[in-house]
C-alpha cells in the first residue's frame, strides 16, 4: 500500500438554499479544493462521491457523475458510494483505497446535500421496504426519541443531567461562532438551551442537529504526486469502514439483542478501533476528533466507547473544559453538527475539510494548538460506520 495525502480541501457554506441546486454547492466545494491542491481539473484521475439519497427526488445517487458533467467531462471512472449519513467517509475510504493500491495518483472525493425540511428520520420515508419504515412506523422510533432513549440510559447509568447535555451545546455553539462555513454561528446560553423546545424527553431543540445544505471535497493523492504540489501534505494514516454487530443492544429494527452491560453503536467503535490500529496510535494520541453529533448525547458517550476516557468521565472532562480546542481532548472544534447541521452525505468530508485545516494550523480561533493527529468518525443508515485518522 503506498502512502497517500490530502493536498486539498474546500466546502460550501452549510444553510438552507433555495435557489442553489447540490450541483452548485458541489461545484463550489470541488474548485475550491483544486485551487486549494494548485491543481486543474484535468490533473484529476478519478472521482470518489457520496450519492445524495434527497436531492431532485430521483434517488438515482449519480452525485459523482453530476460533478463531471460541472467540472468537464474528461471520461474519467466515478465511484458513487450509498451510506446513508455514512457515505461521505465511505466515500473517502474508496478514494483513499484506489490511490493507496496504486489504481490511481489523484483523486477528488466529493459529497453534497440538498436536504428536506424536518427531522432527517420523518423524511422521505415512503415504502415499508425501507429500513427506517421499520424503526419509526413498526418500533415507533424516530431519530429524536431513539437517542432521548439512549440518553436516558447514560443518566440512569452515570448521572448524567439534563445541565450535562445542555452544556455540549452551549460548548459546540461557543467554537462554531468562529466557523464561517457553519450554519449557526451564534452563542447559546446554558438557560437558553435548557429553554428551547422538548422535542423527545430529555432532548430539546437545540440539542439536536438540524438538517442542512451542504458540501464539500478533498484532493488526495500519491506520496510522490503530494511533493510535487505541495511541501504541507497531510497524511491519510488510517481509513475504514464497519457495518454493526447483531449483539450490540442498539434498538436498530424488528429483532435485537439486549447484552448485559451498556449498549454502544458498534459500527463506530469498529472503524475507529480499525482506523486507530492502521494508523499505529492509541486514543491517547490523538489530538482532536470530529465526531457525528447528531445529538449531544454522542459527545459523551463516543469518546469513552472508544477509549478517550473513562467509562462516565465525558461530563466531567466537559465541565472542566477538556473538550474545547484548548482542552486536553478536543472534541468538534468544527462546532459540529450541531452548529453545520446534517447534509447527510456531506458529512465526513466535511470533516476531513476540518482536520486538513486544523492540522495545517489554519482553523483560526478555533484552533488546536500544535495539532499533529486527527480522528473523523460518522455512522449512518443500516449499521454504517466509517472512521479516519489524518496525521501531519
Amino acid at each position: 500500500m503506498r502512502d497517500v495525502a490530502v493536498i486539498g480541501v474546500g466546502m460550501h457554506p452549510w444553510g438552507k438554499f433555495a435557489d442553489l441546486s447540490v450541483n452548485d454547492l458541489c461545484r463550489v466545494a470541488v474548485s475550491d479544493a483544486l485551487a486549494d491542491a494548485g491543481i486543474s481539473w484535468r490533473d484529476v484521475e478519478a472521482v470518489a462521491a457520496a450519492s445524495s439519497r434527497f436531492s431532485g427526488g430521483k434517488g438515482w445517487g449519480l452525485n459523482g457523475n453530476d460533478v463531471v458533467e460541472e467540472m468537464g467531462s474528461t471520461g474519467i471512472p466515478v465511484y458513487n458510494m450509498s451510506a446513508g449519513c455514512a457515505a461521505g467517509g465511505n466515500a473517502f475510504n474508496i478514494g483513499y483505497s484506489l490511490v493507496a493500491g496504486g489504481l490511481y495518483d489523484v483523486v477528488v472525493v466529493v459529497g453534497g446535500e440538498k436536504m428536506p425540511k424536518g427531522f432527517i428520520q420523518t423524511s422521505g420515508v415512503e415504502e415499508e421496504t425501507d429500513p427506517e419504515y421499520l424503526r419509526q412506523v413498526c418500533v415507533g422510533m424516530p431519530g429524536p426519541a431513539f437517542w432521548a432513549l439512549l440518553c436516558r440510559q447514560r443518566m440512569a447509568q452515570f448521572g448524567t443531567t439534563e445541565e450535562h447535555l445542555a452544556k455540549v451545546a452551549v460548548k459546540a455553539h461557543q467554537v462554531g461562532t468562529h466557523n464561517t462555513y457553519a450554519r449557526f454561528r451564534k452563542e447559546f446560553t446554558l438557560e437558553e438551551v435548557l429553554g428551547s423546545n422538548m422535542v423527545s424527553d430529555p432532548l430539546r431543540l437545540f440539542e439536536i442537529c438540524p438538517v442542512s445544505d451542504g458540501a464539500a471535497a478533498a484532493v488526495i493523492c500519491s506520496a510522490d504526486k503530494a511533493r510535487q504540489f505541495t511541501t504541507s501534505p497531510v497524511w491519510i494514516a488510517g481509513s475504514a469502514v464497519a457495518t454493526a454487530r447483531f449483539d450490540d443492544g442498539l434498538p436498530r429494527g424488528l429483532a435485537g439483542m439486549v447484552p448485559p452491560g451498556r449498549t454502544f453503536h458498534s459500527e463506530a467503535a469498529l472503524a475507529v478501533g480499525k482506523a486507530l490500529d492502521q494508523a499505529g496510535v492509541a486514543p491517547g494520541d490523538l489530538d482532536l476528533v470530529e465526531l457525528q453529533d447528531n445529538t449531544v448525547y454522542y459527545e459523551l458517550a463516543f469518546p469513552e466507547d472508544w477509549g478517550l476516557c473513562e467509562p462516565g468521565e465525558a461530563e466531567r472532562l466537559l465541565e472542566k473544559g477538556e473538550t474545547l480546542p484548548t482542552g486536553s481532548m478536543p472534541i468538534n472544534p468544527s462546532g459540529g453538527f450541531l452548529c453545520f447541521g446534517e447534509a447527510t452525505t456531506a458529512m465526513g468530508v466535511f470533516q476531513v475539510c476540518e482536520l486538513t485545516w486544523q492540522l495545517r494550523g489554519e482553523a483560526g480561533a478555533r484552533q488546536v494548538p500544535g495539532a499533529q493527529v486527527g480522528l473523523a468518525q460518522t455512522l449512518g443508515l443500516g449499521g454504517n460506520g466509517t472512521a479516519t485518522v489524518l496525521k501531519r
